[in-house]
């Protein structure tokens, strides 16, 4: 199956989604709001994974989600906390499908799209 990445997801957003397969997850990182974009347009399909982008490579181990809605807001924040006045964010309505592990990836233009492979619960090694 093919999935968009969401990578550096906190470790408290993935484990509250395998308690409740339906949340909203609420992304900053660039990579991730483009990501969500390129899910709305393409597969609609999302593999969510705690390690940052530089570490995912085969055998990586994630969530599998359907992207259900997607909204982006413009935030602005004040100009004495940082050089930038503004910033997207993206609040991303997920359904939880399943566990995954990466057997592959590609990048396409910005954004990153990885081959998953469906796995059982007790096949995942991750927390």
């Amino acid at each position: 199956m093919e999935a968009v990445l969401l990578a550096g997801i906190a470790r408290r957003v993935l484990d509250e989604l395998m308690r409740n397969p339906y949340r909203t997850v609420e992304v900053r990182s660039a990579r991730n709001v483009l990501a969500v974009e390129k899910a709305l347009n393409g597969p609609g399909i999302l593999f969510l994974t705690y390690e940052p982008f530089s570490d995912v490579r085969a055998g990586s181990e994630g969530l599998i989600a359907e992207l259900v809605k997607a909204e982006e807001m413009d935030t602005r924040i004040p100009w004495e906390e940082s050089d930038e006045r503004e910033i997207t964010v993206c609040r991303a309505r997920v359904k939880l499908l399943g566990l995954g592990r990466v057997v592959s990836i590609e990048k396409r233009n910005s954004t990153v799209v990885v081959k998953v492979r469906e796995m059982m619960p007790h096949e995942m090694g991750m927390g």
